[in-house]
This record gives C-alpha cells, structure tokens and sequence, in this order.
C-alpha cells in the first residue's frame, strides 16, 4: 500500500492560499469595474467571486476529505470532493447566465465604458496572477490525485483565458471606440465559462456514481501484465472507487486449487505491494482468492503445475476488459 499522510494537510494548505489570493484578484477586478464600467472586466469579476465561493468550499471539503474513517463512514469522507466540485460546477454556470444577462442588457441600453486605460493595466495584473495559481493548483492536484485542485486549478486557467480576452476586448474598444464589442465579448466569455461548469459537474458526477476509468484500469493491468507470475492463474472482476485521492480496489484472484492458505495468502500479499509499488496513491484492497477450474488449464501458464488436467493453450492478456469481467476466464473468452 502506498499512502502519504501528509497530502491532506499541503492541499489544505495550498487551498487556503488559493482562496487569500482570489479575494484580493477579486478586489483587483472590482476596482477595474468601478473605473471602467465595462460589461467585460464585470464578467470577469463575478467570476472571480465564483472563484472565491469554490476556493472555500474546496478548503472546507479537503479539510472533510482528511479526516479518518469511523463507523459512519467506513470508506472514509474522500467523495466529499466530487460534490463540491459539482457545485463548483454549478456556481460556474450561473455566473455564466449572470454574465450573459448582464452583456444582453447592455447591448439593449448602449453602455459605454471608461477609462479604460486603467482598467487594461489592472486587468492584465489579476491575469498573470490567475494563471501562475492555476498552473500550481492543476499540477499539484494531477499529483496528488485531489479532484479538488485540479477543478481549482482549471477554474483559474480558465479564468485567467477570459481575462486576457477581457483585455484585448478594453484594448480594441480603446483604440476603436467600438463599445459593442465590450458586450459581445462578456456574451461570448458567459458561453465559455458555463462549458467549462458543465465539464465539472461531468467529471464530479461520474466519481460520486463510480464511473469506471478505463485508463486507470489499462495503467493497473499494463503493470500487472509485465510483473506477473505463472501461478497467477486469473485476474477478473476488478472494480475501483475513488474516495479523494485515495482508491478502493475490488478483485477477484484466481490461484491454483492446492495452495494452502497461507501460501496462497502470501501471493495476494505480492500482488498488493506490486500495484502499491505502481502508484502514489493511498490503496485499499479488498480481494476475493478464487480457486482454479478444470477449463483454467488452458489459460494457466504454470507449467509445473502437478494437479493439470489439460494442456496450457494460451495465457489471457490482462488490459481494462478482461480484469473488469465479472466471470472467471477460460479460453472461450480469448477466441471470443
């Protein structure tokens, strides 16, 4: 099992950090929206008070996240982090309907923003700002597994695209006094960011709903496949859950008949340590030891076995299909 104690309290920390600089970005923008009074910069700060919202709530589900297993919770509280990340999500697509509501009303009403030199330098700040967190928050949650800061991190990578177009848009109505373009651009960045709430909510829901990972389950079998051994007849109906940045893993395991049970123990034992040795993530395993058949012969690359009642045929490849399969496998499923 691989297991470091110490990522919940850097995410916590991190988060915290996240969520002191998206007030003051938003304080940032805010004042660039007094001086303006462009429907573009106001977009990018209602954003941004999204920002601050799921920067509190992603603190408050990692500090949940972190806390130990009990009777109430016998899988730990880890999900928490897909539900906030779905509201998350949510909040997004709202701001996005804020923002559309908002550009509309100002095409219909003919805004004209102001002092737009200002707003330009102020702006261009919080982007470069925006984007360097982001940045930080995407690669320490792929790290380190937590849904949490990678929904963070892409919500300021994203923030931080619309801000540069918030830019461009006050620079060309600055040097055009085109004001219509300050409201198309607010309408177009509204679409956006409400895309990006929809893919949130996606991947929140298919981690609350145990949506299988095909490329999690091909990493696992890749590895499995090059360090396995001839007696592991069997590998089937393997099932993963993700709880934070934390797995559970489910299988079926199929040794030869014979093995006492300390031997075959033992053997469970290596395949653990093989997939804990494989991964940074904290695992727990929950295996099922399965006793060989007659028909898994054919599929049994122990050649010395002394209890064989017919000729090995061919060993079945282990990928994201065949360790998902519920049955036990035989040579019918290969020629299949």
């Amino acid at each position: 099992m691989s297991e470091n104690k110490n990522i919940p309290k850097t995410n916590f920390a991190f988060q915290r950090n996240v969520a002191i600089v998206g007030i003051i970005l938003f304080l940032g923008k805010l004042l660039a929206w007094h001086f303006t009074n462009s429907d573009a910069v106001f977009s990018d700060a209602m954003e941004s008070i999204v920002n601050i919202i799921a920067a509190f709530m992603g603190l408050y589900s990692l500090y949940l996240a972190a806390k130990p297993k009990d009777v109430d919770h016998p899988y730990g509280h880890g999900k928490v982090e897909f539900v906030t990340s779905g509201v998350e999500g949510a909040l997004i697509i709202f701001a996005g309907i804020i923002i559309i509501i908002q550009a509309v009303d100002s095409l219909l009403h003919d805004n004209i923003p102001k002092q737009l030199d200002w707003g330009i330098w102020i702006v261009a700040a919080t982007a470069a700002i925006n984007y360097l967190m982001g940045h930080i928050s995407y690669k320490k949650g792929i790290k380190e597994n937590s849904l949490v800061l990678q929904s963070s991190g892409k919500h300021l990578q994203s923030d931080t695209f619309t801000t540069i177009g918030v830019v461009i848009s006050l620079i060309l109505v600055y040097y055009t006094k085109l004001y219509w373009i300050d409201a198309v651009v607010a309408l177009l960045f509204g679409a956006y960011i409400m895309v990006v709430g929809y893919k949130i909510i996606r991947k929140a829901l298919s981690g609350i709903m145990d949506e299988a990972d095909l490329d999690l389950l091909q990493n696992l079998s890749k590895f499995l496949n090059e360090k396995r051994k001839p007696q592991w007849v069997d590998l089937h109906n393997m099932r993963i859950q993700q709880h934070g940045s934390g797995l559970h893993i489910d299988a079926h395991f199929t040794l030869p008949w014979y093995y006492e049970l300390r031997k075959a123990h033992n053997e469970m034992e290596d395949l653990y340590k093989l997939i804990g040795e494989n991964t940074d993530r904290t695992i727990e395993f929950n295996f099922h030891l399965d006793d060989c058949k007659s028909f898994s012969c054919e599929i049994c690359a122990l050649h010395e076995c002394p209890a064989r009642q017919k000729p090995f045929v061919k060993k079945i490849e282990w990928n994201n299909k065949t360790i998902a399969q519920v049955d036990k496998h035989s040579l019918k499923d290969d020629l299949n």
